[in-house]
């Protein structure tokens, strides 16, 4: 264990004495947290959506066969009462719900209701818009759907359909609840699959991976006294991203911090694993670099959920995104820290990280000891 620890500072004091490494540990996480640009807006369709119907008249039909007849809502479920929307929405099951108030035909003035999931605000100012300007639509162009006059006695009167929106989650749309779990994400990939990879390969391409080797120091202990000063600085880039999030952009932690720390790390686990794996079919730091941009921060940007919807990819981009982890942990996150859910809400996301860490491990564990033997 003696050996162990010494080992383990030294490589602490390797890591700080780089410049330029401890700028990408520590002051990149600051700087993304802080600058990192809006959202990109996307056009968004077949939306999973539910519908809440108290009236069941003529009207109330027509005005959601105007609502589902185009290519951006779909219809998930029909409900009868208001928890089931919420659990719906929970579940992620669903990203609005409409629901239309009894008598609906009859009333003046008729409220549509729409209850958005905003944890994305810019999907959400999408689909508020949609949404609104479907049901305008009726009032505008279609006398017959938008305007229902009914007749009672020698008196006419028109019904007016109003839209009322709320915002479930993030009710001020700010784009800071949908950026920082997926840059939390992508620091935790970047600093500890790639800087755990590159660390490893140096010291082969160097040729001191052998004197290490031939030490009184198992492998084993070699490769955890690497990979521990990442786990350590992860630990610190979350308490400070969750810091900033919390005072500075304003973000709030609804559910528990200690669930949302230890998913982090569960997923800072399996990010290091990714980076001994890659440490093992390189030769090189440019090699490895390459494959870790390549394999690992294109797939985190693109197909995590992190800055495009991932329902609104073609298919087969769909499942491919099911084998990226950042997908899981910002889905987790999410669902913590801005929903507020309690873990058995998010045990399908705990349950797969958990899984890829693992298989992770075997598989990077036994190739490293087929290259070092």
């Amino acid at each position: 264990m003696r050996q162990f620890l010494a080992f383990l500072e030294k490589e602490f004091y390797h890591i700080f004495r780089d410049v330029r490494t401890m700028m990408i540990l520590l002051v990149m996480p600051i700087i993304l947290i802080v600058l990192f640009g809006y959202a990109i807006t996307t056009e968004i369709r077949q939306v999973p959506i539910t519908i809440l119907d108290n009236s069941k008249d003529e009207l109330a039909q027509k005005t959601i066969n105007r609502i589902l007849a185009n290519e951006y809502f779909t219809l998930y479920e029909s409900v009868d009462n208001i928890d089931d929307i919420h659990t719906l929405f929970k579940k992620g099951n669903i990203k609005m719900a409409i629901v239309i108030p009894a008598q609906f035909a009859d009333n003046a003035d008729s409220q549509v209701q729409l209850l958005i999931d905003a944890t994305d605000p810019n999907e959400a100012t999408q689909l508020s818009s949609y949404a609104s300007a479907i049901i305008t639509e009726q009032l505008l162009s279609d006398k017959r759907i938008a305007i229902e006059t009914l007749t009672a006695g020698s008196a006419t009167t028109h019904t007016r359909i109003t839209p009322i929106v709320h915002l479930l989650y993030n009710p001020m749309m700010k784009g800071a609840y949908n950026f920082v779990p997926g840059v939390m994400g992508m620091i935790l990939m970047l600093i500890c699959a790639l800087m755990t990879s590159v660390g490893i390969v140096r010291e082969k391409e160097t040729g001191t991976m052998e004197i290490l080797l031939v030490s009184p120091l198992k492998p084993i202990y070699i490769i955890l006294a690497k990979a521990a000063p990442y786990l350590l600085l992860s630990i610190v880039n979350i308490a400070t991203i969750l810091f900033l999030s919390y005072f500075l952009l304003e973000v709030p932690i609804n559910g528990s911090l200690w669930l949302l720390v230890g998913i982090s790390i569960l997923y800072t686990l399996l990010s290091l694993c990714l980076g001994l794996l890659i440490s093992t079919v390189t030769e090189t730091q440019q090699a490895a670099m390459l494959i870790s941009a390549m394999v690992l921060m294109l797939p985190v940007i693109l197909l995590s959920g992190m800055m495009f919807p991932v329902e609104n990819m073609p298919l087969i981009l769909q499942w491919l995104s099911n084998i990226v982890p950042a997908k899981w942990y910002i889905i987790a996150v999410k669902d913590v820290m801005i929903k507020g859910l309690p873990a058995s809400a998010i045990l399908k996301e705990i349950g797969i990280l958990a899984f890829m860490t693992l298989f992770l491990i075997a598989v990077s564990v036994k190739r490293f000891d087929i290259r070092l033997k």
